[in-house]
């Protein structure tokens, strides 16, 4: 999976498009810098690997909080929520859900960022319906509401 968009902005992600086709992109934050670049993303189907907690440490944002979350997923973007480099960040992928919490996600909102991150993956059929049966067990569960 190329990664783009997170130090450098929108071009690099249009490049990581143009050049290489991914079907998925690591980061790719940036792109909410380009609503026609964004739309592009969406319409292709490329799913983003968004780690709010790297780029916060990296500087591409002041806070985790300011990630461009809520405007990827308003745009129709498929997001996969992501630590990034654990040891290096000191991220843990719950508090990346932690975060979209604090920025006003809902539950419903937080199972389809993870039945996201799972349709977007390269894991296997089998898997991926095991998974998304979880993610929706858990929506359905009297903690999640």
């Amino acid at each position: 999976m190329p990664h783009g968009g997170e130090l450098l902005g929108p071009d690099h992600v249009e490049d990581v498009v143009d050049h290489l086709a991914p079907s998925r992109i690591g980061h790719g934050v940036r792109s909410a810098d380009d609503p026609e670049l964004l739309s592009r993303i969406v319409e292709a189907g490329i799913g983003l690997e968004v780690c709010p907690a790297s780029n916060a440490s990296l500087g591409v944002v002041p806070d985790a909080a300011d990630v461009p979350l809520r405007q990827l997923v308003d745009a129709g973007a498929q997001i996969a929520l992501g630590a990034d480099d654990p040891l290096l960040f000191g991220s843990r992928l719950v508090e990346q859900y932690e975060t979209a919490r604090a920025v006003g996600f809902t539950d419903a909102e937080l199972a389809e960022l993870a039945a996201d991150s799972i349709r977007i993956s390269a894991a296997p059929e089998d898997v991926r319906t095991r998974l998304l049966a979880g993610v929706r067990d858990w929506l359905a569960s009297p903690a999640a509401r």
